[in-house]
């Protein structure tokens, strides 16, 4: 099959995002949040855990701890305690105390809002300093690309990578800038209600006539 020009890419993923805009209308960010420090650590704790399972631990986290200093300060085996059954307990409260000891000595124990400042933090990588910005301070600095977005991405044909930061660079060059934070919401979504890994529903979905993966 020929490559898909860029202009022809574009042109679909308008569409695609069209469909899923309307199927979505309320689509963001499913981890609950209130302030960019919250939103951080939510998505520190969301590495192989469900957002679900994270909501229902931060519920607690974040009363007990309410800024960078509480986290800084609290006893490493307090925090992983309240955050066993997220799984990789002890590596997340690592991170999550490294992060605001970094955020106290180096930002006034407030998030940074630039992608050069945050990616530095422990626990932080590209992905999520993407949420953070897109979600918490609504600038749209990339895609964020977990594993509903690799997936779907690739079966729509939008990329033909397999390495996340890859698959970002082709995502922002046909997916209009206004709608980065968005996209990701959106194929989320997509991905747990009709496409879904172990059982894709093709018939039901309305991006099967724009999907070259989708079952006749």
């Amino acid at each position: 099959m020929p490559r898909e020009s860029q202009k022809n890419k574009q042109e679909r993923t308008g569409q695609i995002l069209a469909i899923l805009k309307d199927e979505f209308p309320d689509a963001g960010c499913s981890l609950n949040f209130e302030t960019p420090l919250q939103l951080l650590i939510a998505t520190i704790l969301s590495a192989q855990c469900t957002d679900e399972r994270v909501n229902m631990v931060t519920k607690d986290l974040f009363k007990r701890y309410r800024n960078a200093a509480d986290f800084a300060d609290a006893p490493i085996e307090e925090i992983e305690e309240m955050i066993r059954s997220t799984g990789f307990y002890r590596n997340k409260a690592k991170s999550v105390k490294g992060c605001c000891e970094a955020l106290m000595s180096e930002h006034d124990g407030e998030v940074p809002d630039t992608m050069e400042e945050l990616t530095p933090l422990a626990g932080v990588g590209r992905k999520t300093a993407n949420v953070v910005l897109g979600n918490a301070f609504g600038k749209e600095e990339g895609v964020v690309v977990d594993t509903h977005v690799k997936r779907i991405s690739n079966l729509l044909r939008l990329t033909r990578q397999a390495d996340p930061v890859k698959i970002e660079q082709d995502l922002v060059k046909i997916v209009p800038k206004t709608d980065w934070t968005l996209f990701s919401h959106l194929l989320i979504r997509h991905g747990r209600k009709t496409c879904v890994a172990r059982r894709a529903d093709c018939d039901a979905c309305g991006l099967a006539d724009l999907c070259p993966s989708a079952t006749a």
